[in-house]
């Protein structure tokens, strides 16, 4: 699809929208901005003049965000890659600020590939380099060194980066973490793989309808661990995940 970006100098953007929207964004030089992730010092309780709280964190992020960003545009990705909620959420937005609200579907197949999912870097700045990716229309000239695994992440990013620190840096990311930086984040097949040789930590944020998914796989994992959290990571989730490296071998001990 061709968006007009006549004026549009940054244009927010929610999931991962399709790489030929992306392109076109960076070809305009277009700044963007990833409405996914908590931008503004607004509290989440903002949200529910628009979405209920039973909506997950990120969407609430998304439309906190929306309210309080001075953005030309805003595109979000309402296809099979992302959630019915997300849909709702665009119309809402739509119906109650000023910023244009455009949507797309994403259903890109081309594979760009899982370096930094499987590179030794400490989690939580692979799933830095992962989001950040988003933005970009290809994929960096290097890649970080890989590794082999002793432990999973199985999930989304989650709004609180801070739960992915008790893992070791030999953990590799799945589940639609690992779509997103292969740019096919409707990859059913992708974001349900998972490595039964490892102690795989399966996360959702809590009310997202991957939950299901995660908690199913977890089950099926000869040594899961289900996992849903909401706006904040607590002392006592990290505990767990701790814990259970720990008890499992899973921090490369």
């Amino acid at each position: 699809m061709n968006i007009p970006l006549d004026g549009v100098k940054t244009a927010g953007i929610v999931g991962v929208p399709p790489l030929a929207v992306i392109r076109q964004l960076y070809r305009a030089r277009v700044e963007v901005v990833d409405l996914d992730a908590a931008l503004v010092a607004a509290d989440l309780e903002c949200a529910v003049t628009l979405l209920p709280r039973v909506y997950c964190a990120i969407l609430r992020t998304v439309v906190v965000n929306g309210l309080n960003l001075d953005l030309d545009l805003i595109i979000i990705d309402t296809g099979p890659g992302k959630c019915d909620a997300a849909a709702h959420t665009a119309a809402i937005l739509a119906d109650r600020i000023k910023t244009p609200i455009i949507t797309t579907e994403n259903r890109d197949r081309e594979p760009f590939g899982n370096p930094v999912c499987e590179s030794d870097l400490p989690l939580l700045r692979k799933m830095e380099m992962i989001t950040a990716g988003v933005a970009r229309p290809d994929t960096p000239r290097t890649s970080p060194p890989p590794c082999p695994p002793t432990a999973g992440f199985w999930g989304v990013p989650p709004r609180d980066f801070s739960i992915l620190t008790p893992f070791p840096d030999s953990t590799h990311v799945y589940g639609w973490s690992r779509c997103m930086e292969n740019k096919t984040p409707a990859d059913n097949r992708l974001e349900a793989r998972f490595n039964p040789e490892v102690p795989t930590v399966f996360f959702a944020q809590s009310f997202c309808a991957k939950t299901a998914l995660a908690r199913h796989l977890a089950a099926r994992h000869p040594h899961g661990l289900y996992l849903d959290i909401d706006a904040t990571a607590t002392a006592s989730a990290r505990a767990k995940i701790e814990a259970f490296l720990e008890l499992s071998g899973g921090n490369g001990r």
